[in-house]
């Protein structure tokens, strides 16, 4: 077992047919790869069996939440030198750099290795921050409840250590020398305006979180603010902040699915990171009831994070670690085909606006929150949690930064009863700042 380091760095070159982009240091303390590269450094080697029983992402996952291998180094770089094995799609690449029994004799070896390594059978147990694995129907209302709860009741004091004062949990609108704080807030002021909300109106905020957006179009804009969320925890953080502000005759939070209101219509609605969760089996529904929810003549602001499409769109395959580990059942359509169930459903489409490097830089700075308040975020939650959510972050701001995935603001409108939709000839200014 001596210098398992070289050992490993040895099969995987062999394997990938090119140097390790990673320096390797192991259990046993050798070290070896690239000097000055960020080190893989894997603490335990039951870590290669639960490799060899989960081949690929999911397997790394595991050992990742279970502390039983990290990065020593840029987080960010080690993730991009290691970004074949954690995101490529490409069936070609999938197998080249996952090991498992098939007929070439490169991955045979590999295996063959690993297990010389790996040490006694069988792998541990998965890590208690794993979803366990569900059956039946997907997105019902008791599933999407579960699904809400075990990504969002993790511990409100968690998220304000990552998330900072402005507690908005998508993706922030920048300007250059903007803190996170004046970006949410300039994120959510732009929506007030994409929606034209004005003193009075009725406003559904599908997805409400933490009750940012609805403090802002009540108190800025004076709108009337209906809030649901599947979070119990969202909701009472939510009520406790509106009471603070003194906004509680303006603004209702309610802990309840979307597909259960009933109370329209509404003169806006505002839907930002939340549909996401919806899915693709029921994602027309979410439009027809967004519809019959808003008056004729009313605005949705569908703010939704978007995949590529595929080649085969049937070969689409949900990201493992994200569903075992962080958006359980969550699925990610691309733009196009969003807005064509929205107008489907008889939206009128107005405006797409793009702001995919807005959002790996929100990522960013959530990523250096959570290691400033590490240990922190450790006891608010579990050591397990803290690295899914580190992982999950640094990992999705560099797939916003390569275009592997996007984020939308769709603006949509009921048309009125004769098929109108009147908008302002130059609806595009509402991108100048408030007051301009």
């Amino acid at each position: 077992m001596a210098d398992a380091a070289s050992r490993l760095t040895a099969l995987a070159e062999e394997l990938l047919g090119e140097p390790l982009p990673v320096r390797i240091r192991a259990w046993d303390g050798s070290e070896s790869g690239p000097p000055g590269a960020p080190a893989l450094v894997i603490r335990r080697r039951r870590a290669l069996r639960r490799l060899l029983w989960k081949p690929g992402e999911l397997g790394l996952a595991r050992a990742w939440v279970a502390g039983e291998i990290d990065v020593d180094g840029n987080l960010y770089e080690a993730l991009d030198h290691l970004a074949d094995l954690l995101w490529d799609r490409d069936a070609d690449a999938k197998a080249k750099a996952s090991p498992h029994p098939v007929r070439d004799p490169k991955v045979r070896s590999f295996v063959r290795g690993l297990v010389g390594l790996a040490g006694p059978w069988p792998p541990p147990a998965p890590p208690a921050e794993e979803v366990r694995r569900r059956t039946g129907a997907i997105h019902t209302k008791r599933r999407d409840k579960k699904a809400i709860s075990h990504h969002y009741d993790v511990g409100n004091d968690f998220y304000e250590l990552v998330l900072g004062p402005s507690m908005v949990y998508s993706c922030a609108y920048w300007d250059e020398g903007s803190t996170l704080e004046e970006a949410q807030r300039d994120k959510l002021d732009l929506v007030c305006r994409k929606l034209a909300l004005k003193e009075g109106d009725r406003l559904l905020d599908v997805g409400c979180g933490w009750g940012s957006m609805a403090i802002h179009a009540a108190r800025e804009y004076g709108a009337r603010v209906t809030g649901v969320t599947l979070s119990a925890e969202q909701a009472a953080y939510a009520r406790k902040r509106i009471a603070e502000e003194g906004l509680t005759d303006r603004i209702e939070i309610r802990v309840q699915d979307y597909r259960d209101v009933r109370d329209g219509p509404y003169d806006a609605i505002s839907s930002i990171g939340m549909a996401e969760h919806v899915g693709s089996v029921r994602y027309r529904e979410y439009a027809d009831d967004l519809y019959a929810l808003l008056r004729p003549g009313g605005r949705l602001l569908n703010h939704q994070i978007a995949r590529r499409p595929e080649r085969d769109e049937d070969a689409y395959r949900i990201d493992e670690f994200i569903d075992a580990y962080v958006f359980p059942d969550g699925e990610l359509a691309p733009v196009g085909r969003t807005t064509a169930t929205l107008e489907e459903a008889g939206f009128e489409v107005r405006d797409v606006e793009a702001i995919r490097e807005h959002y790996a830089l929100t990522l960013r700075r959530w990523v250096a929150n959570l290691e400033k308040h590490w240990e922190r975020a450790v006891r608010a939650t579990s050591p397990g949690r803290a690295r899914v959510w580190r992982l999950y972050m640094a990992a999705s701001a560099l797939s916003f930064e390569h275009n592997k995935i996007g984020v939308n603001q769709i603006l949509v409108v009921r048309p009125e009863e004769n098929g109108a939709v009147r908008m302002p000839l130059r609806s595009r200014e509402w991108t100048a700042a408030a007051g301009d």
